[in-house]
C-alpha cells in the first residue's frame, strides 16, 4: 500500500517506539523503511534483527540524502515520510487512503495530525502531553484520548509526517540539497509542488500520530534555511505561508484576474533581503561546508535491498 521512509540517527529507543506502533496500528500491510545515520547506538543491529529494509551511512549524511535515496528503494506509488521520534494512532493509514481516494489527481501533498506536548504556537498541532519520551509515554492514555481533539481535515495547511505519490517527488527533485542538512528543506518542497501546479494540500484530521518533537535537529548545526529559501524564490517562508497556502481554503482557491493561477510571486521584502544575504553571506555553499567539510565520507551501505 504505503512505503513508510523514516531517516535515524542513533535515536534507538524512539525508532523502537515508531516501528512498533506501524505495526500495531496499521489497518493495512505497508513497506518500511529506514535509512540509520551512524548507527552505532545499537539501532543497526536492531533493523537487521527485525528483517526491516534499511541504508546505512557511518556518519551523519542529513535528511535530504537520506530520504531522497530511501524514496528511490521505494516499492509502492505512494511514500509517507515520517520522523523516528513520532508515534502512529490507530486508523492513520485508512484515513490517508481515504484522502487519495477523495482526489481525481496524484499532484497533491496529504499531512498528519500532529499530536504534541507543546506546540509552540501553531494551531495545525494538537496539544496533549502523552509523555516527552519512550521511557515515559503513555500508551494507554493516547489510545483513549487521540481522538478527544475532534477536528477534521484542512485544507491549504502544512504538517507532517507527509504522504506524496513517488513519482511527482522525483518530478519536482525530492528534497534539495542546497538545504542539507535539512532545515526549511519542507517548505522548498512546498514551494517546488506549487510551481509543479500542486493546489492540494491538506492535513488530514483523522490520521495522527504524536511526537516528541526535536530529537535528533537539537543535536545538528542547522543550516540558515530560511535565507537560502528567500535567496531562491525570492519571498520569505513567512510570506509563502501566510499569503498564499490560505487562500486554497477561499472559493477560487486565491486566484484572480491578475493572478489567473494563483502563483507566488517575489516580494519587495524578498528582494531585499535576497540582495543582503548575497552581498553579505556565502549560502548555501557555506552552510553545507561547515556542517559536512568531508561530503561523500558517508560510505553508504545498501542495507538488505
Amino acid at each position: 500500500m504505503i512505503s513508510i521512509v523514516i531517516p535515524s540517527w542513533n535515536n534507538l529507543a524512539y525508532l523502537k517506539l515508531c516501528v512498533e506502533s506501524l505495526r500495531k496500528y496499521s489497518t493495512h500491510e505497508h513497506e518500511i523503511l529506514i535509512h540509520l545515520n551512524d548507527g552505532s547506538d545499537g539501532s543497526l543491529e536492531w533493523v537487521k534483527l527485525q528483517g526491516i529494509k534499511y541504508t546505512h551511512t557511518f556518519k551523519n549524511v542529513g535528511v535530504c540524502l537520506s530520504v531522497n535515496h530511501l524514496v528511490s528503494k521505494a516499492s509502492n506509488d505512494w511514500v509517507l515520510y515520517m520522523n523516528d521520534d513520532m508515534v502512529a494512532a490507530p486508523g492513520w493509514d485508512t484515513a490517508f487512503i481515504e484522502a487519495i481516494r477523495s482526489l481525481e489527481t496524484d499532484l497533491f501533498l496529504f499531512f498528519g495530525t500532529l499530536i504534541q506536548p507543546e506546540t509552540g504556537g501553531n494551531k495545525n498541532i494538537i496539544k496533549h502531553d502523552f509523555g516527552i519520551s519512550p521511557a515515559n509515554f503513555d500508551e494507554t492514555l493516547f489510545l483513549q484520548q487521540y481522538l478527544s481533539d475532534g477536528r477534521t481535515d484542512r485544507e491549504g495547511a502544512v504538517s507532517q509526517p507527509t504522504l506524496v505519490h513517488k513519482k511527482w517527488w522525483h518530478m519536482v527533485g525530492g528534497y534539495s540539497l542546497e538545504f542539507s542538512p535539512g532545515m526549511s528543506s519542507d517548505d522548498d518542497l512546498l514551494m517546488k509542488f506549487w510551481v509543479a501546479g500542486c493546489r492540494n494540500f491538506r492535513i488530514v484530521g483523522a490520521s495522527r500520530f504524536y511526537h516528541f518533537g526535536c530529537k535528533s535537529t537539537g543535536r545538528i548545526k542547522h543550516n540558515k534555511g530560511g535565507r537560502v529559501f528567500v535567496m531562491k524564490w525570492g519571498v520569505t517562508q513567512i510570506e509563502f505561508h501566510r499569503l498564499y497556502l490560505p487562500t486554497l481554503q477561499k472559493d477560487g482557491g486565491g486566484k484572480t484576474a491578475s493572478n489567473p493561477f494563483n502563483f507566488v510571486r517575489a516580494s519587495l521584502l524578498g528582494k531585499l533581503r535576497r540582495i543582503g544575504y548575497a552581498l553579505r553571506y556565502k549560502y548555501p555553499l557555506e552552510d553545507i561546508e561547515n556542517w559536512d567539510p568531508l561530503p561523500g565520507h558517508g560510505k553508504w551501505n545498501e542495507g538488505n535491498f
